[in-house]
Order: structure tokens, then C-alpha cells, then sequence
């Protein structure tokens, strides 16, 4: 008898055999908990975390908003540091999730910000 979180398990193994991240092209990996959303640019050559963002992180924090527009904010943050970085494209990990809701709304936040994937 396999568990939901068994079912995701596998789904994100599956992506994660397609998708990886370099350098040039790291990848975004997105984790969606109840409450925050996290993500990251990840090179998966090296195992390095490049960037990263959250709704934790204290100005998204403080705003008092939806938390699919907290997603978008996290989305936003993240194309921001991957601009400093010299960062415009990645390559985009949904993280076992559906795309749609938060996993969506930190994808438009990042295209928003100048992010291509």
C-alpha cells in the first residue's frame, strides 16, 4: 500500500532524472510546505545552493497577503538574486508538486523578474 507522500516521492525522482541543474543554467527548485513556500538555484554538477528564497525571508514576512501572492513575492526575490548573480535562464523543478496554485505563482513571479525557463 503506497502513501501520498510515497506517490510524490516517486514523482519527484521522476522529474528529477530529466531535470538538472549547471552552473549557466542551474536549476530552481521550488519546496511547498502548509504554511511557506521555499526556493533555490541549485548546480547540481558542484551540489551548491546559488540563491535562494523564501516567505520566511522578513520582507516577505511582514507583508500581509494572500499566500499565492506570497508565492509570486518568493518568485520575484528569487529572478532578483539570479540577476545579480549574472543568472537569466534555469531550468524550472516543481518539486513533485501539481503546477498549479503556489508551484504556478513562484513561476510567474520568476518570469516576472526576468527569469527564462
Amino acid at each position: 500500500m503506497s502513501t501520498q507522500l510515497d506517490k510524490k516521492q516517486k514523482i519527484k525522482y521522476r522529474i528529477r532524472k530529466k531535470i538538472s541543474g549547471t552552473a549557466a543554467k542551474p536549476r530552481l527548485s521550488v519546496y511547498r510546505s502548509n504554511a511557506e513556500i521555499y526556493a533555490q538555484l541549485i548546480d547540481d554538477n558542484v551540489g551548491a545552493t546559488l540563491a535562494s528564497a523564501a516567505s520566511t525571508d522578513k520582507d516577505i514576512a511582514a507583508q500581509k497577503v494572500t499566500k499565492t501572492e506570497k508565492a509570486k513575492l518568493v518568485g520575484e526575490a528569487i529572478a532578483r538574486k539570479a540577476t545579480e548573480l549574472g543568472l537569466s535562464i534555469c531550468v524550472f523543478d516543481r518539486g513533485g508538486n501539481l503546477y498549479h496554485g503556489r508551484i504556478k505563482a513562484v513561476a510567474e513571479g520568476a518570469r516576472a523578474g526576468g527569469l527564462k525557463f
